[in-house]
């Protein structure tokens, strides 16, 4: 039986969403051990001057403890 816990993270980039979760889905990897999905809940886009300037996306992330 396998026991999963699930966390919150917030990522940004000034690139793209895709840029942002794979950031964020690689910097999760480096601090929690068996990461096995990730559900994007929210995505918002910063705006200055009628451009969008930076991407972020809230995810959360579902890891199987040992």
């Amino acid at each position: 039986m396998s026991i999963a816990k699930v966390t919150e993270i917030t990522s940004s980039s000034n690139k793209s969403f895709e840029d942002a979760i794979e950031t964020g889905i690689q910097r999760a990897n480096e601090s929690l051990k068996n990461v096995t999905s990730a559900w994007v809940a929210d995505q918002e886009v910063s705006v200055k001057d009628g451009k969008i300037v930076g991407y972020q996306v809230r995810m959360k992330i579902t890891f199987v403890l040992e």
